[in-house]
């Protein structure tokens, strides 16, 4: 049973953005503020990553737990009203996410993916993760065209 009504949760999940979300905003900043420099919301790179570093091949995206299934087993039992529509959404976004994933694995690209819960609870975790990632592959490019 929904603690809402059907027209108030209508009106949250209508509020609810696609692109510049808390999460999103919150680690962009962190990563800005970090010295890192990036792009938001990619449209040349295949599934339009939240944050991208192009000259790197690393795709971040902040995935939110209701849209992209977080423990999806047990949640689409707790989906009460309008489950058709929403199992049907929810599984179709999953496997949009498998494969904008390997489309861009196998083109070079490194995935990043966090849960927003993650990110509020572990925004400087995240930060050391995406570094990490960013180092390795410097040290990779490095390693594969050393300068004369």
């Amino acid at each position: 049973m929904d603690k809402f009504s059907k027209e108030i949760r209508s009106k949250i999940m209508r509020a609810i953005k696609s692109k510049d979300t808390k999460e999103e905003v919150l680690l962009a900043k962190a990563l800005w503020n970090s010295g890192l420099r990036y792009r938001k919301n990619n449209r040349s790179v295949y599934g339009t990553p939240d944050i991208t570093f192009k000259k790197y091949k690393i795709a971040i995206f902040v995935d939110g737990e209701f849209f992209h299934g977080y423990d999806w087993e047990v949640a689409k039992k707790k989906i009460q009203t309008n489950r058709e529509f929403w199992i049907t959404k929810i599984e179709r976004n999953i496997a949009r996410d498998k494969n904008v994933n390997n489309y861009l694995i196998s083109n070079g690209w490194k995935v990043i993916r966090f849960w927003s819960k993650f990110i509020k609870k572990n925004l400087n975790d995240c930060i050391l993760v995406i570094k990490k990632e960013i180092d390795e592959t410097k040290k990779l490019k490095q390693i594969s065209c050393p300068k004369n």
